[in-house]
């Protein structure tokens, strides 16, 4: 049996504003942000607009759109899994849906010794250590 443990996903409600904003930008991308304006927050940007290197890392997909982390701090999140979620309230970001009067959040939980046992046996996450 091939399981494979998901490392993002969205809640429902993030969901519908992705889509709103997918109808309104075309493709978009997701980097969750290291610190700067509202702190760790995940960025919604249109697709290409934020620039990925070799120091950022592909974590998955949400609603088909590509979710990136920085390496350093995927080091800290990396028990985790994480759901994006929306909230009410004008973050400080440049994210596409901060004009909507929402932003997005991160949920976390730590994955069981089960699913981060799985991560790293069957590499469902490629890292260069």
């Amino acid at each position: 049996m091939n399981i494979k443990i998901e490392r993002v996903s969205a809640t429902p409600g993030a969901l519908e504003v992705i889509d709103k904003l997918k109808n309104r930008f075309g493709p978009l991308m997701f980097h969750q942000s290291g610190g700067c304006c509202d702190g760790s927050t995940p960025m919604c940007f249109e697709k290409g607009e934020f620039k990925t290197g070799d120091s950022d890392i592909l974590l998955g997909e949400i609603a088909d759109c590509e979710f990136y982390m920085s390496r350093d701090q995927y080091e800290y999140w990396k028990h985790t899994h994480l759901t994006v979620d929306v909230t009410e309230g004008r973050g400080s970001s440049f994210s596409l849906e901060i004009p909507m009067g929402i932003r997005f959040i991160i949920r976390s939980r730590v994955f069981s010794e089960e699913e981060y046992e799985i991560l790293k046996r069957e590499d469902a996450f490629r890292v260069d250590s």
